[in-house]
């Protein structure tokens, strides 16, 4: 099956790597539009060249989520440029471990910043355009799998991914009660090989800024023995914005390879 999101209008946040780019790259390779936002300039524009060499459509643009000026930038572009927004993933994130009592204050700000407030911006300026014209949309918000259980030295980043599953939940009952066509549903990762493991990665091997065994954590403890990759979760979420999903909203989707079992 091909074209799944063709003729579709799609924002995505902190798509310069990672999951981002894995759903900025599965969407256009459906047929969507996509805008691709980080402040990772070189490597989000590779992301578009890549996403054009394959015969898709992507442009890029420079996107600070926690700053609201950005977020009307950017919105105020997609409407002079493209008319319409169909879909938006709020992707971008940061992930900080250690202990909590060790934790600054600046970290724990800047963290809830860019994971929590950069999710409420998107939603907050994404949906007057997407309802703008009268189509609907999907909107996805990228949690965790330590959105649903806590994690000792994540205390930080399970409080961000558990206020974007419960945040999602309440927009969609928002939508619902306008009418207005837009669904609302997160997707919770669990271990996915990305660059955030060398930050989240101090949690577990406390001081070594490095990316940790993904495979050995993954044998020991995902029921299914194998980490997941970008491709699993663009998967999902090229599901939840097409109209195969049309019926769903609110939905809490776990790509995790059985991890939250245990």
């Amino acid at each position: 099956m091909t074209g799944r999101v063709e003729g579709k209008v799609a924002l995505v946040t902190g798509a310069a790597s990672g999951i981002g780019r894995g759903i900025a790259e599965k969407l256009a390779a459906e047929g969507a539009v996509v805008v691709v936002t980080d402040i990772q300039d070189p490597m989000g524009e590779e992301v578009v060249a890549g996403i054009k060499a394959a015969g898709g459509q992507a442009e890029y643009r420079r996107h600070d989520v926690t700053d609201e000026d950005a977020w009307i930038e950017v919105v105020g572009g997609i409407k002079a440029r493209h008319g319409r927004l169909d879909i938006l993933v709020n992707n971008a994130g940061i992930g900080i471990g250690g202990p909590t009592l060790e934790m600054k204050l600046s970290d724990w700000r800047r963290q809830m910043a860019i994971n929590v407030d950069g999710v409420f911006l998107g939603v907050k300026h994404g949906i007057p355009l997407m309802r703008a014209s009268g189509d609907g949309g999907s909107i996805v918000n990228i949690s965790s799998v330590a959105g649903l259980k806590g994690s000792p030295n994540l205390s930080g980043y399970c409080a961000t991914k558990g206020a974007v599953r419960l945040f999602t939940k309440s927009i969609a009952l928002e939508c619902a009660q306008a009418k207005d066509g837009i669904r609302v549903n997160s997707i919770h990762p669990g271990l996915i090989e990305t660059p955030i493991w060398i930050t989240v990665g101090n949690a577990i091997n406390p001081g070594m800024n490095a990316m940790p065994d993904l495979d050995a954590m993954s044998a020991a403890s995902v029921p299914l023995g194998v980490k997941g990759v970008p491709a699993d979760i663009a998967n999902g979420a090229l599901w939840l914005c097409s109209d195969e999903a049309r019926y769903v909203t609110g939905l809490e989707l776990v790509i995790d390879g059985g991890l939250i079992l245990r």
